[in-house]
């Protein structure tokens, strides 16, 4: 599949949540999402970020913006990541990762010399039109949420 990028129309999702709810962007529609592509519930970096969202949630909500988290984890998993850091957005159960390469983030990986594929870090803010306003591939886990208002702002 083709890169996507800013202004192409953001593949559409329907996926279970953490309480095996199906969800689908098209259920936002009119609203912007901050659609977080994440390696793996409850590690450092993916627990850094969630929780960076988490404390400014109530400002993102204010704006109208969405959050959804996407994962290969499983319900169940995100189920106790969500509990264990107190989560108040969506986190969206993509096993069998049509999401992840719908979205180009399903990739290659290398950790300490060991290659694998993995879900490759990544936010994609899409507009009330369902287009893919930004993309984020350079993630402050400490500071997601600064990184998509100071697009979103500008």
């Amino acid at each position: 599949m083709a890169e996507l990028k800013e202004g192409d129309v953001a593949p559409s999702i329907t996926s279970k949540n953490q309480n095996g709810e199906t969800v689908s962007l098209s259920d936002y529609k009119g609203k912007t999402i901050v659609l977080y592509f994440y390696p793996k519930d409850d590690t450092p970096g993916c627990t850094a970020e969630a929780c960076d969202f988490r404390d400014n949630y109530q400002g993102l909500q204010d704006k109208g913006i969405v959050v959804l988290g996407v994962s290969v984890d499983d319900e169940k998993s995100h189920q106790k990541f969500i509990t264990k850091h107190n989560l108040p957005f969506t986190l969206l159960a993509d096993t069998d990762q049509k999401i992840v390469n719908d979205y180009g983030v399903w990739a290659e990986k290398n950790m300490y010399g060991k290659k694998y594929m993995g879900t490759v870090r990544a936010t994609f803010i899409i507009d009330g039109e369902g287009k893919i306003a930004h993309i984020i591939k350079k993630v402050d886990t400490k500071n997601s949420t600064q990184q998509v208002l100071d697009l979103i702002n500008n």
